[in-house]
């Protein structure tokens, strides 16, 4: 199976320090990282592991998806995921991802809403990126069906 590497370059101390998040496999970009903006309520483009994470989570969900509903016999005509990650406090001391919180909005022809949103908590248990979060409190899927 494939590999896909990124690798972060970091000067400074752990609050006070910042680093770049290269996009190594792909060639897509390098991304500015740190710690003050990675709690930040805004991310002032900075981006970080949990963005990051929810931008795998959104694109891996989305996958599993439309391979769920062309099993139910539903062809994805319109999609629309996001992600949310949450980061919060570790009872073990630190900080942890504690949610990841996915919303579909769209449609598919061939399948009725039920059979959409059956599709949606499948991917949402398939999903490769979902299995690697099994340490999440939370993963949620919020299904709007649109046709």
């Amino acid at each position: 199976m494939a590999v896909r590497t990124a690798r972060t370059a970091w000067n400074g101390t752990f609050l006070e320090g910042s680093g770049q998040v290269e996009m190594s496999s792909s060639g897509v970009g390098t991304f500015d990282v740190s710690w003050p903006s990675r709690i930040a309520d805004e991310a002032a483009g900075v981006t970080s592991p949990e963005e990051l994470l929810a931008a795998a989570h959104s694109s891996c969900f989305t996958m599993a998806f439309t391979n769920e509903l062309g099993q139910a016999g539903g062809t994805p005509e319109q999609l629309e995921v996001t992600a949310d990650v949450t980061l919060g406090p570790d009872p073990a001391g630190g900080v942890r991802v504690t949610k990841s919180a996915l919303t579909v909005r769209g449609y598919a022809s061939g399948i009725d809403e039920a059979g959409f949103k059956a599709a949606a908590e499948a991917a949402k248990a398939g999903c490769p990126i979902s299995k690697a979060l099994t340490g999440v409190d939370q993963i949620t899927v919020d299904v709007t069906f649109e046709g």
